[in-house]
């Protein structure tokens, strides 16, 4: 089936087109930032923005939880399941 908004340039408030499972690193960045964060199990992720602070954030179970980041670190972080929307 063609997809009729192929054509659209995305943005941020456009909905995610891609997923990709993520697991928690200390010491590389993502491959690119997120748009969004979904995990399977809620917990704790320690992240780093695309704007270069460093936090931790509960994430509930389920959601697209909409969070730009080039890094979840392994070190805080006690939600599973990961996966970065893109």
């Amino acid at each position: 089936m063609p997809d009729k908004f192929a054509d659209l340039t995305k943005g941020l408030s456009s909905p995610p087109t891609a997923i990709m499972s993520i697991t928690p690193d200390d010491d590389r960045d993502l491959n690119q930032p997120t748009r969004a964060i979904n995990v399977s199990s809620a917990g704790n992720l320690r992240v780093t923005t695309t704007e270069g602070t460093t936090g931790t954030v509960f994430v509930g179970a389920g959601i697209a939880f909409p969070l730009r980041v080039v890094r979840i670190w392994a070190t805080g972080t006690d939600a599973e399941g990961i996966k970065g929307l893109y």
